[in-house]
C-alpha cells in the first residue's frame, strides 16, 4: 500500500478516508501562510490531487504552478516536491495516492505506457470532463472536519471510493497524456495577484463578479488581467467561476435533502433553469440524474 508523504510539517492536518491494497485516500488540511517556509517533502507514491479550497505554490520534477480550487496537483513517485503559500493563508486537498505497480498498470492502458510520468505539475480546473468525478470523489470523501476523525470510518464506502477514484486516474492519465495544460507562469507579482483574486471569488463564489471589477482588484488592466489569469489557471474566470459553483452545488446535492433550487440559489445562480442548463452541460445528466446516480 502506497505510504503517506514523508516528514509532514506541523501545520499539515491528514486523516485517511479510505485505504486498500495499492492505494490511498486522504483529506490533507494545510494552515500554512505567507510567513511560514515552503516546506520539501518526497511523493512516496503517484499522487493525484484535488484542491478542494484554497490556493498554493507548487513545485516539483515537472515544473511550477499555482495550484487553485478545483485543479489538480500531480506527483511522480519518488519526486521531490515543495510547496509554499506565498499569496496567501491555507489549503485543503483530497489527495490519491496509487503504488507503482497499481499506477503503472492503469498507465499502460490508458497513458500508453507502463512507465508515464506526469510531464506537468497540475491539470486545471479548467478540465470540464474531470468536473464529474471530481464532485463525486468529494461528495464521498465527506466535509467533516479534521478535528472529528471519527466522523467516517477509513472502511466505510472503500469499494466505491476506490472505483472512482480508478476511473479519475484513467480519465487524468488519458488527458495528462494527450494534452499540454497551460501552466506558464507570468511574473511574480502577477502570480501574487492572481493569488489573491482566486481567493476573493472562492470565498465570494455565490456572487457576482465583472471583469472590470476582478481587474481593479488585481490592479491589472483588464485585458493583462485576463491574459494572465488565463496562463496560470488555465481557464478564463467565468469559466473558472462556474466551475467552482457547479462541483460545490453537485457536492451539496449528494450531501444534504435541501432542494434542488435553494441549492442552485446558494451557488449564485439566478434561476433554476440556468442552473438545470448548466449542470447538465458540465455532467450529461439532470441535477435530479445526479443525486441518484452512482
Amino acid at each position: 500500500m502506497p505510504t503517506a508523504e514523508t516528514a509532514p510539517p506541523p501545520k499539515l492536518a491528514s486523516r485517511t478516508i479510505a485505504a486498500g491494497n495499492g492505494w490511498l485516500f486522504r483529506d490533507i488540511l494545510c494552515t500554512a501562510g505567507p510567513a511560514d517556509r515552503a516546506f520539501e517533502e518526497r511523493h512516496d507514491s503517484a499522487s493525484i490531487s484535488l484542491v478542494a479550497a484554497g490556493s498554493f505554490r507548487y513545485r516539483t520534477d515537472s515544473g511550477t504552478a499555482l495550484l487553485h480550487a478545483g485543479a489538480l496537483l500531480l506527483g511522480n513517485s519518488g519526486a521531490c516536491f515543495e510547496c509554499g503559500h506565498d499569496h496567501s493563508a491555507g489549503d485543503r486537498c483530497l489527495s490519491l495516492h496509487f503504488a507503482p505497480d497499481y499506477f503503472a498498470e492503469i498507465a499502460a492502458s490508458h497513458a500508453g505506457s507502463s512507465r508515464f510520468r506526469f510531464r506537468h505539475a497540475m491539470l486545471p480546473a479548467s478540465v470540464r470532463r474531470l468536473t464529474p468525478l471530481l464532485a463525486g470523489l468529494e461528495a464521498l470523501a465527506g466535509l467533516e472536519a479534521l478535528a472529528a476523525p471519527d466522523a467516517r470510518s477509513p472502511e466505510s464506502d472503500s469499494a466505491q471510493i476506490e472505483e472512482t477514484a480508478i476511473r479519475l486516474a484513467e480519465a487524468v492519465l488519458t488527458t495528462a497524456s494527450g494534452e499540454t495544460p497551460t501552466t506558464a507562469a507570468p511574473s511574480p507579482r502577477d502570480h501574487r495577484r492572481i493569488a489573491a483574486v482566486l481567493r476573493h471569488m472562492e470565498e465570494t463564489q455565490d456572487q457576482p463578479h465583472s471583469l472590470d471589477a476582478l481587474a481593479a482588484l488585481a490592479c491589472m488592466s483588464k485585458y493583462h488581467f485576463l491574459r494572465s489569469f488565463r496562463r496560470i489557471t488555465g481557464s478564463t474566470p467565468y469559466d473558472w467561476l462556474l466551475g467552482l459553483r457547479l462541483r460545490r452545488a453537485a457536492v451539496r446535492l449528494r450531501e444534504s435533502t435541501d432542494s434542488i433550487a435553494a441549492i442552485a440559489y446558494d451557488a449564485g445562480f439566478g434561476d433554476l433553469s440556468t442552473f438545470n442548463a448548466r449542470f447538465k452541460e458540465i455532467f450529461r445528466m439532470t441535477p435530479k440524474e445526479w443525486i441518484y446516480s452512482c
